[in-house]
């Protein structure tokens, strides 16, 4: 009997796995924009949510003195198995990002995005500045969000260690960009936030809104 159980949990976990992406599978994400800070990036993710996020400052802009931009960062980051669901179904969808992804609509810079696929279903890349395929504009939306919280969670540890005060402006940003949708996945930058949020050197306030954001990640 035991061994008929076994053989039926084989089965099922065997099914579970064919019906997602292989571990193996990687969505990478290329962007641009020398208007932004950082001005490129690029983020490698596997289906379990874990991944890598490289960004690079534009050395040629000059430093705003009242401001501490966020530095490049170069790290491993774990996102949501959830969230690397809906980017793997929008390449999946969408032939492996084999599909003329560019609206050639006259739209503002956005940044130019690529997005690549590879793994065993097979591999895919493409080039925009805005899709009007909703499923891949809408994880190109995501995934800018998703750096825009890595590169400020780089922004808070610089503040952290250099300019303590700059922390209530920085965390109030935060709060408000993860209210609207313009950073995604806080759970990339929870070691920041759980300094913050236990720090007694740190503004009450900002205390509080770490513990805010920290909350938000949970979700």
């Amino acid at each position: 009997m035991r061994g008929v159980w076994l053989s039926a949990l084989f089965f099922a976990l065997s099914a579970h796995g064919q019906s997602g992406p292989a571990a193996d599978a990687t969505v990478q994400v290329d962007f641009s924009n020398p208007g932004l800070s950082p001005s490129q990036w690029t983020l490698i993710l596997h289906p379990d949510g874990s991944g890598h996020f490289r960004s690079q400052t534009d050395q040629s802009k000059p430093s705003n003195q009242q401001q501490i931009e966020a530095p490049a960062v170069d790290r491993d980051v774990q996102l949501s198995a959830e969230f690397a669901r809906r980017v793997f179904d929008a390449a999946a969808h969408n032939k492996w990002f084999n599909v003329p992804c560019e609206s050639h609509l006259k739209v503002a810079f956005q940044g130019t995005k690529i997005l690549t696929y590879s793994g065993p279903g097979g591999s895919g890349s493409c080039a925009f500045n805005y899709s009007t395929i909703k499923e891949i504009q809408s994880a190109a939306d995501a995934l800018v969000a998703t750096a825009e919280t890595i590169a400020d969670g780089a922004r808070l540890e610089l503040l952290l260690e250099h300019d303590r005060l700059g922390l209530d402006a920085e965390t109030q940003f935060l709060v408000e960009a993860s209210g609207d949708g313009r950073a995604q996945q806080l759970c990339a930058i929870r070691p920041i936030l759980e300094r913050l949020a236990e720090d007694p050197e740190v503004l009450e306030r900002v205390r509080k809104r770490a513990k805010t954001l920290l909350a938000l990640a949970a979700k």
